[in-house]
């Protein structure tokens, strides 16, 4: 799982980074990125109800995501706090193909040398 200080939790986060973030797609995925003034990375997830209306379903891309994140965590850039959006097809997806399109869209957004 994906520690604490890890992850973004708070709305106004959000809010920034939909607002001013810099975005990037791939496939099912798009990115919002924007700095902050830590010491490390913070990520979010938003997936939709377009994606699947069960909530499992969202949960288990969710935690697919964490999990991916999780074991790159070493090799992406510091002091970003980064936004993933699940669009709609994502959930056709196994785990590497996933895995796949987070890698080439982090070396899109340059925050990571796979």
């Amino acid at each position: 799982m994906l520690s604490q200080e890890n992850r973004l939790k708070a709305k106004k986060d959000f809010e920034r980074i939909l607002k001013e973030g810099k975005g990037y797609k791939e496939d099912f995925l798009f990115l919002k990125i924007i700095k902050n003034n830590l010491n490390q990375s913070r990520f979010g997830f938003i997936i939709s109800q377009k994606v699947s209306r069960k909530a499992t379903l969202r949960n288990k891309i969710k935690r697919r995501l964490r999990e991916i994140i999780k074991n790159k965590l070493t090799k992406i850039k510091k002091g970003i706090d980064i936004l993933i959006i699940v669009r709609p097809g994502l959930e056709n997806k196994d785990f590497w193909e996933v895995e796949e399109n987070v890698n080439k869209l982090f070396i899109k957004a340059k925050i990571s040398s796979f």
